[in-house]
């Protein structure tokens, strides 16, 4: 695509010349002989603004401040017959890309020109990498849990072979951000992704969401629609909570399943279908009398079990502390530290609503709503504090003083073994039989 770039300039024959040079090297011009005018035509998105500095009402330097208000990200090279150094230094600092004295050599102007195009390109690129790897943030299973791990190789496999998916866990496991990974991760990923929650799907209408309907089916709607299937043709359609499904609609969804043809609601001409299917479900599908087994068989082509958050009880510290910074940038504020004890008590609570919980948990610790997670209870129900043995309390003790320890030196367990007075060895036992751990440092990202 060719770039367009805006020439601005109060001497018409200069204006008139300079556009033609432009021209001839194989760009779009628009020639204007007031900055106010250009500036009313920023809407056009220029790709580039080259102005003169001297001219009557708004001159250069008030142009491109106002450009760079407007559009900061279109690039302006100003042009001056007064070699003044003081102004040339005043319009680098407000943001120009360069500053060209005249008379100025022709060659050289195409070069800051080309030189400006490519720069800009590249800067857009950057922006549009950043913007890729933020969305591919969003589906990615960080962690460096043997869970996390076994999770995140099942998925590349997965991804690698186009078959139907049921996922299964629990509520807050990240089912949708499993099956967004495995299309992300495939050859279908530039195809749509189609998430159709079936616990909110309404039976009467079910069969028109799911399939469609022909023109002329309904009095209200004579013009015909896709349904949800035909939404995901040529990519990836989730059905979230399958086992909500209503019976009535399971079969009619396992036929269309087998022959990869649907035929909308009102239609006799079947059309072709293309797609993927992946279904989540809370519940082993298997286990369900109310959902077809059939069906399962058809949409089981494999199977993915996701996690209990407990399983990954390492990446626990790293999980919420991810989460409170990104609500704490969200609000403007520092991002919170959460200290070592702190660390080990939120792997010690029993998160039943998984990373959903301890997302919540986390935006509400770096909004400051409380100054520690809450009110979850451990795995395994501990004896009331009176009815504690002296074994318990001597753990309990031990467990409070080895995490003080460990976070004064910085989780150095040979610093904290030395001020403990013990062995090195006897500090590492104690801490595999308390659940503590020295990793500090690292950090890890959502699985939401």
């Amino acid at each position: 695509m060719t770039a367009c770039i805006h020439i601005v300039d109060d001497d018409t024959d200069h204006l008139s010349a300079l556009c033609d040079l432009v021209a001839t090297a194989g760009y779009d011009v628009r020639a204007f002989e007031g900055a106010r005018d250009a500036l009313a035509a920023l809407g056009d998105c220029p790709d580039m603004v080259i102005s003169d500095l001297r001219m009557p009402g708004m001159d250069g330097i008030g142009l491109l401040k106002a450009v760079r208000e407007q559009t900061p990200d279109v690039p302006v090279v100003l042009l001056t017959g007064h070699g003044d150094v003081a102004h040339a230094v005043e319009a680098i600092r407000a943001g120009a890309e360069d500053f060209l004295e005249k008379p100025y050599d022709s060659a050289h102007l195409l070069s800051v020109i080309r030189r400006t195009l490519d720069a800009q390109a590249a800067r857009n690129e950057v922006v549009r990498l950043q913007q890729v790897l933020a969305e591919r943030d969003k589906t990615s299973i960080l962690g460096k849990s043997r869970a996390m791990r076994g999770l995140r190789d099942r998925i590349a496999a997965l991804a690698s072979v186009d078959l139907d998916v049921v996922i299964t866990g629990e509520t807050g496991t990240g089912k949708e951000l499993a099956a967004r990974a495995i299309h992300g991760g495939s050859l279908r990923a530039d195809g749509p992704f189609v998430a159709l929650n079936c616990a909110a799907l309404p039976e009467a209408m079910a069969e028109t969401i799911l399939f469609g309907h022909g023109a002329g089916a309904f009095a209200h709607d004579a013009g015909g629609r896709a349904g949800k299937l035909e939404a995901a043709h040529g990519g990836t359609l989730m059905l979230d909570e399958v086992e909500t499904m209503p019976e009535t609609i399971q079969a009619k969804l396992l036929r269309v399943l087998q022959e990869r043809m649907i035929e909308r609601i009102g239609e006799t001409q079947p059309r072709p279908l293309d797609i993927r299917v992946i279904a989540t479900t809370k519940t082993p599908l298997r286990l369900l009398d109310s959902f077809r087994s059939d069906l399962f068989y058809r949409l089981a082509g494999t199977e993915l079990v996701t996690p209990a958050l407990r399983e990954a009880g390492e990446d626990i510290p790293l999980i919420f502390a991810h989460y409170a910074q990104l609500a704490a940038r969200r609000y403007g504020r520092a991002d919170p530290d959460v200290p070592w004890p702190m660390q080990q008590k939120l792997k010690r609570l029993a998160w039943p609503g998984n990373v959903r919980e301890l997302k919540a948990s986390a935006e509400a610790y770096a909004l400051g709503l409380f100054d520690a997670p809450g009110p979850a209870s451990p795995p395994s129900a501990a004896p009331p504090t009176g009815a504690l043995t002296l074994a318990d309390r001597v753990a309990e003790f031990e467990t409070r003083e080895i995490a003080a320890v460990l976070e004064a030196h910085a989780g150095n367990t040979l610093r904290a073994a030395e001020t403990l007075g013990l062995p090195r060895r006897t500090l590492n036992d104690k801490m595999r039989r308390y659940g503590l751990s020295s990793d500090l440092g690292a950090r890890g990202g959502p699985m939401s």
